[in-house]
């Protein structure tokens, strides 16, 4: 087996991250921690559950957009 370049490693760590994130997404967004944040409570006029949702979802966006720029 031919020992991998450089930019294939890169790519090759990319790929396994950005996989994580992927991974970390569905969990962030499953139903047991949804549930932790689904009560009558409020935060500034907005759903503790509609802020947690929109948060994890921006991070995560912004998260991946960070790793394909390496």
């Amino acid at each position: 087996m031919l020992p991998m370049s450089s930019p294939e490693q890169a790519e090759q760590r990319r790929g396994q991250r950005l996989l994580f994130v992927s991974l970390l997404f569905a969990v962030l967004l499953n139903f047991p921690l949804l549930a932790v944040f689904d009560h009558a409570g409020r935060l500034g006029g907005i759903p503790v559950l509609y802020l947690y949702v929109l948060t994890a979802w921006a991070t995560l966006v912004l998260l991946t957009w960070r790793l394909c720029q390496l």
